[in-house]
């Protein structure tokens, strides 16, 4: 028999389909291998870019310490967690009962094992590491916890409890605190699996003849163990509370009261003590077997809690404290009185009293000249539409909608300014503008600062410009005017590239024809990560969802991104450990523009010391309405110090901190964690700082204090009869405080006037009068060009008037201006023809042996093109009220024709005179007959604002189209309109026809505002 051999069949035998399932063999890991690769990335375009974003701006040690802290904090609180959990299980499951006793509850039991029993192995690692990362990242969120206790520094005082210095409580015991905490978390949860397993597995049972539970041998020394490890804990926690009760808070004052100290204490000691008997009595019952025991020394916890730590405090309060309150918490109010002042900087505090008078006597300013001659009136919040109309030039541009206020040396003078950035809007820019390309390569960069002098206007009220215009031209010197970083800059932008690259739209040209373009200068200047490789580019491209960094020929190996833009951004990502001031502000030093930011310091662990949140505290009616001033963050804190003052530079972003109070122990711990990061105060530059100033948040946290802790006796502190509040601002609805405001002032006593920041007290209480009780000040100005601090840098006077109420308040003010016949006469006539009336910031100032309060008008349109100018001022003196179209004119009516200032006869007209007169208008000396001549004028007027009208909206479009010739001349046509308008105006009102010089420009005057 033969066999013919045929060819042998590769797939015979195999099972059918086969390769089809080997084919999806292989997709399963390469899907998984590319999920892998897109996570990675993910995670590196978020993780690599920071690293890269510190590391140009040279604080990559900032960045080490923290996530280095982090890992390390995450794996010990891994470890412990995962580590305990996980061996409580196993030893349960190890040491169970070969043989459970045969009962209906066992019968059940069986029937969880036998269903859990496939997945035993996998509970016992995933419930562990589960559990494990919870513990690890809530660890790691306290890193600075941790980093302060290792750094933790001598203040040199000791608490006036127990004698111990406060760096125990400012560095130390917040560090126990969070260990013991976190090791009671450890051991509850461990108890927790380590009871659950036991009774699963069958080493603990409960119920039965005695209805005792009982338990395995090995049973019962684990849970006794581990319930001995927590009672110990819960007495270390219970002595830890007799220190930290001194950082309580409470009705009346914060800090131990006499009960707290008299009975608190004492019992947090005796509940410590019994929480060590009964970790004892479980200790005995893990070698003896006795459950009786540690369960009779909890139920006395128990009760000793409720008797000892609850009831005893209860009657001490009742039946010692309350009968004779005043006199027992004497002592202890002190203490919080003394350790307020101390932990809020306000213990050298300079009071006097001033008895203010009501009545204005001629000659009274005389003494007080210099000061009336700074009263500034150009108020930053309300002007900010002008510098917007006037000096913005084209629609991409902008400014905050609140400007800030500054001083400058002009001719040897200090010279308060108000001054703002020009900064890139993108937001103005026409839809069919915005694509990716102008909006990430092209328009990059706002141009320039425009500042006004803050005590003189130009023409027709508009605001005296010492520097504006593109490019930049003024007092303040040659300096680069790009400005790349602002708090309004895009989210990101990618400048530099090769030679002849100049695609970044500079500034239009002064013709209208175009614009000048740059290119930012990357070979030479690092602004920030470079983006010249396809890695980062990958990075970034996914970090911002932008597929054209990675596509587009704009970006090459030349370009840098710059993101994270904003001056408090930035500082706040190299200074964790910092709180912001809520006001970011620009000034021009050495020839650069830099913002400068205040940082503070906090702690909530000062013993005795006043607890505050710090956002009510800075919430006013400026931080309401602004979108550029923000509140403290929302935290508690009792101890509080400006530690340092930062720049970021608007060309290149670098941000520099200086160490401004080298004396703040939490400072001078984080100068340790973060030893390269700070600048030594000596190395801060004259110009620079003469630019710093005292910081508004810091303040307003002080006024809220000094409004209870002017009072320094405790009885009388107890009573609260003196106690006042910061009054409402008057132009805002609601209850909201007024701001704080920069001025130059004098304050009684004192030689000369210095650069201040001012507010004032009324009394406390929903039904107390509006009438001041107090007037504060601090000396605001930081130092002078030489570089060196200025001595009184700091200083707070505070002056205590009259209790008796005579002198009014804001609100007072306020409502006898609204009411005086002569201000509501002149506010008929300037609200006639469509035009709105804006009261600004209500100023108070201790000059002519009283309080002067000063509040600028200013005038807008009602619609259309709409900014306002300023026209009238009114002043108030006692119950004496006037408005004028100047400030001099309005102070020599309410001091009978002398306002103190001398006015020079000679001096060029109001507008350029730096000076406090202008011309007041001559008093008509023949009254104007009514009839035609009055509707002549009527006509005249109307005819002079329409054409003021025209001209504005002439003005704008020729900016938005850049045509700066038609704009010169729809600007001297709107100079012509209001000229005839204010001497058709002086002719109905019967006066004499006024001057474009005389009438056209209010009182040189000066801001006021935060």
């Amino acid at each position: 028999m033969s066999f013919a051999s045929t060819p042998r069949n590769p797939s015979a035998g195999r099972p059918a389909g086969r390769p089809s399932e080997r084919r999806r063999g292989a997709l399963v890991p390469t899907l998984i291998v590319l999920g892998a690769i897109v996570v990675l990335v993910l995670i590196l375009a978020q993780v690599w870019t920071e690293w890269l974003w510190f590391d140009q701006l040279g604080f990559i040690e900032v960045l080490r310490t923290e996530w280095g802290t982090r890992a390390v904090l995450f794996v010990v609180g891994f470890l412990a967690m995962a580590v305990a959990v996980g061996l409580t299980m196993r030893y349960a499951y190890r040491s169970r009962p070969v043989y459970a006793p045969s009962t209906p509850e066992q019968a059940s039991l069986d029937q969880y094992r036998e269903a859990i029993e496939p997945l035993r192995r996998l509970v016992m690692i995933v419930a562990p590491a589960l559990l494990g990362l919870f513990a690890g990242a809530a660890v790691s969120q306290r890193w600075d916890t941790v980093q302060l206790w290792m750094h933790a520094q001598h203040v040199g005082t000791a608490d006036p409890q127990y004698g111990i210095d406060l760096g125990f409580y400012l560095f130390v015991l917040p560090g126990i605190r969070f260990v013991v905490s976190f090791l009671i978390a450890v051991t509850v949860l461990s108890g927790v699996a380590a009871l659950a397993t036991q009774y699963l597995y069958g080493g603990l049972r409960i119920g039965g003849s005695n209805d005792m539970p009982r338990t395995t041998r090995a049973a019962r020394i684990q849970l006794s163990v581990i319930a001995a490890v927590l009672m110990l804990l819960v007495a270390a926690n219970y002595w830890l509370d007799r220190y930290s009760i001194l950082t309580k808070t409470a009705e009346k004052f914060d800090g131990a009261a006499y009960t707290d100290v008299h009975a608190v204490i004492p019992s947090k000691a005796i509940l410590a003590g019994i929480a060590v008997f009964v970790a004892v009595t479980f200790v005995v019952t893990a070698v003896r077997g006795n459950w009786r025991m540690p369960l009779i020394g909890v139920g006395l916890m128990v009760v000793a809690a409720i008797a000892v730590g609850g009831i005893y405090p209860a009657v001490v309060q009742r039946f010692q404290v309350q009968p004779n309150q005043q006199d027992a918490e004497a002592e202890y109010i002190k203490r919080n009185i003394e350790a307020t002042r101390d932990a809020y900087g306000i213990e050298d505090v300079d009071v006097k009293e001033y008895d203010a008078k009501v009545t204005a006597e001629p000659q009274a300013l005389r003494d007080d000249a210099e000061t009336a001659a700074s009263i500034r009136l150009l108020d930053p919040q309300v002007v900010s539409p002008s510098f917007k109309q006037l000096q913005q030039v084209t629609t991409f541009y902008s400014f905050p909608d609140t400007l800030s206020v500054d001083r400058y040396e002009i001719d040897g003078e200090s010279q308060d300014t108000v001054i703002a950035a020009r900064e890139l809007n993108l937001s103005g820019l026409e839809a069919s503008q915005r694509n990716w390309t102008n909006d990430v390569t092209v328009y990059t960069h706002g141009y320039g600062v425009v500042a006004a002098a803050g005590n003189r206007t130009a023409a027709r009220g508009a605001p005296s410009f010492l520097e504006s215009g593109i490019p930049s031209k003024g007092v303040l010197g040659e300096y680069e005017p790009r400005i790349y970083f602002s708090p309004g800059s895009p989210q990101y932008s990618i400048v530099g590239g090769p030679e002849g690259s100049d695609w970044e739209l500079d500034r239009p040209t002064n013709d209208g024809g175009g614009s000048v373009n740059t290119r930012f200068p990357t070979q030479d200047v690092s602004a920030g990560p470079s983006v010249g490789n396809a890695w980062n580019k990958l990075l970034y491209a996914v970090k911002f969802g932008s597929e054209q960094i990675l596509f587009s020929d704009r970006v090459n190996e030349q370009s840098q991104i710059l993101y994270d833009r904003s001056p408090r951004d930035r500082v706040e990502k190299v200074a964790p450990y910092l709180t912001l001031d809520g006001r970011v502000y620009p000034a021009v030093v050495d020839g650069r523009v830099v913002w400068i930011v205040d940082g503070y310091t906090t702690s909530s662990q000062y013993p005795y010391a006043a607890q505050v949140t710090l956002d009510d505290a800075t919430v006013d009616s400026l931080t309401q309405s602004s979108q550029t001033v923000q509140a403290l963050q929302p935290k508690t804190a009792n101890y509080i110090r400006n530690s340092v003052k930062a720049t970021v530079d608007a060309y290149d972003g670098t941000v520099t901190l200086y160490a401004w109070d080298d004396e703040d122990p939490i400072l001078r711990a984080w100068q340790e964690i973060f030893p390269t990061s700070l600048q030594p105060l000596s190395e801060i530059e004259g110009e620079l700082m003469a630019h710093l100033r005292y910081p508004e948040d810091l303040f307003k946290v002080q006024r809220e204090l000094l409004a209870r802790y002017h009072v320094s006796d405790p009885k009388q502190f107890f009573t609260g009869t003196d106690f006042w509040a910061v009054p409402d601002d008057p132009n805002t609805a609601g209850n909201v405080a007024q701001p704080p405001y920069y001025m130059t002032l004098r304050m009684p006593e004192e030689k000369s006037a210095s650069f201040s920041l001012t507010s004032t007290f009324i009394p406390f209480g929903q039904q107390a009068r509006n009438v001041m009780r107090g007037y504060i000040a601090v000396d605001a100005d930081a130092g002078s060009q030489d570089g060196t601090k200025a001595p009184g840098y700091g200083k707070i006077r505070l002056l205590e008037l009259p209790r008796d109420g005579s002198v009014p308040g804001p609100g007072q003010v306020n409502n006898n201006m609204t009411t005086d016949s002569k201000v509501a006469e002149e506010f008929t006539l300037l609200g006639r023809g469509g035009a709105n009336i804006v009261r600004a910031n209500l100023l108070a100032l201790p000059v002519g042996d009283g309080m002067l309060y000063v509040q600028p008008v200013y005038l807008q349109a009602e619609k259309g093109t709409t900014f306002p100018l300023l026209q009238r001022v009114i002043v108030a003196f006692g119950d004496e009220v006037a408005i004028s179209e100047t400030l001099d004119g309005a102070l020599n009516d309410v001091f009978d024709g002398d306002s103190g200032v001398e006015t020079d006869p000679g001096a060029p007209p109001a507008g350029e005179n730096p000076g406090t007169g202008g011309e007041t208008p001559e008093e008509p000396t023949t009254p104007q007959e009514p009839g035609d001549a009055d509707a002549e004028a009527r006509a005249d007027l109307a005819d002079a604002l329409e054409r003021a009208r025209v001209a504005i909206q002439e003005g704008q479009a020729a900016l938005a189209e850049g045509d700066f010739a038609a704009y010169g001349e729809s600007q001297d046509a709107l100079d012509q309109a209001i000229a005839d308008a204010l001497d058709a105006e002086a002719r109905l009102e019967g006066g004499t026809a006024v001057t474009p010089t005389q009438s056209a420009t209010p009182a040189p005057t000066a801001t006021a505002g935060s």
